[in-house]
């Protein structure tokens, strides 16, 4: 009876330890996938989104990229090399012609190519409402880059993957 009272005791400690760790020294799966989480919810937009709001989310938006980002598209006057500034821009300019706006990311896989560095393929779905009261929906297959610097992960590239058409 002894030794089950140790024994679950020594349990329940390396239960609580686990978890501790697990929630306050997330993996770096977790660190790059939470950036697509902000991204998604920074991208998104409801109806009831204040202009305060607004610019909050365009300037959080920016933080998330390198000073330098290249986007890849087979639309070549989409393809080339951003400031995060440019991106906050073009991200809240595009923002402007919907009333509602989400951006969501699924199959998310990520793979450590080398040390500081991911690369992430994952599909990305985003749907809304413009301000012409049209249906958007759109879907694309992206392979994504990002470089940690200083603990935090940020997109360095960003290429739009092509799918064949039936």
């Amino acid at each position: 009876m002894v030794k089950l009272k140790y024994f679950l005791t020594g349990t329940l400690i390396v239960v609580i330890g686990v978890v501790i760790a697990l929630t306050f020294f997330p993996s770096e799966e977790r660190s790059v996938k939470k950036r697509f989480h902000l991204l998604s919810e920074w991208v998104s937009k409801s109806p009831e989104e204040s202009a305060f709001t607004l610019l909050q989310k365009m300037k959080d938006i920016g933080g998330l990229f390198l000073d330098q980002c290249e986007l890849k598209a087979s639309d070549q006057s989409l393809s080339g090399t951003y400031t995060r500034q440019e991106i906050s821009a073009y991200a809240g300019s595009a923002r402007a012609h919907f009333s509602r706006l989400d951006l969501t990311f699924h199959d998310i896989r990520v793979v450590f190519p080398e040390k500081k560095i991911a690369s992430v393929t994952l599909t990305a779905r985003l749907t809304g409402r413009s301000t012409n009261e049209e249906q958007v929906e759109e879907i694309r297959e992206l392979e994504c880059f990002l470089k940690k610097i200083d603990r935090k992960w940020f997109f360095s590239r960003i290429e739009v993957i092509e799918v064949l058409k039936k």
